[in-house]
């Protein structure tokens, strides 16, 4: 199988996001490659072809990296990041969908699984950083636990 396809998509922000996609992109599972730092879908060039016989494999740019433009007034955070992703599975129509998270795209790939639950098939995840501040109130008590001066 040879290399994968690249291709751009303008957002309605004004984002226009550099992806690659390879396999097939009618019946196939697909899987969603959330690159890390400082890279781009470039790091993904040799496995994507393995991944590709059998699923529909897409691997974007986050802005601020490779090949991805954003206009100057980008405010680059997470959640614009995680903004961004999602508004790019919309334009694609990418309903259901696998997560490979790596280093800094983990922020921005757990971020989508709360905001859409339903949509994730799985999430596989290499090096991947989780913040504090993403994990909810509902992590509170264990976050007192870990700060206490009691734990060893």
């Amino acid at each position: 199988m040879g290399p994968p396809t690249t291709k751009q998509a303008n957002l309605f922000s004004g984002v226009r996001v550099f992806y690659r996609e390879q396999g097939n992109t009618v019946n196939a599972p697909t899987i969603l490659l959330l690159h890390g730092f400082p890279s781009s879908s470039h790091q993904f060039r040799n496995l994507m072809p393995l991944l590709a016989t059998k699923y529909r494999v897409i691997a974007p740019d986050l802005p601020g990296f490779g090949f991805t433009e954003a206009p100057s007034n980008f405010v680059y955070t997470f959640e614009s990041l995680t903004a961004t992703v999602a508004d790019f599975l919309d334009l694609l129509d990418i309903q259901k969908f696998t997560m490979y998270i790596f280093d800094y795209g983990a922020p921005v790939g757990l971020r989508l699984a709360l905001q859409r639950p339903d949509a994730i098939q799985a999430i596989i995840t290499q090096n991947g950083n989780a913040y504090l501040e993403g994990f909810g109130a509902a992590w509170q008590p264990l976050k007192d636990f870990w700060v206490s001066d009691g734990f060893a």
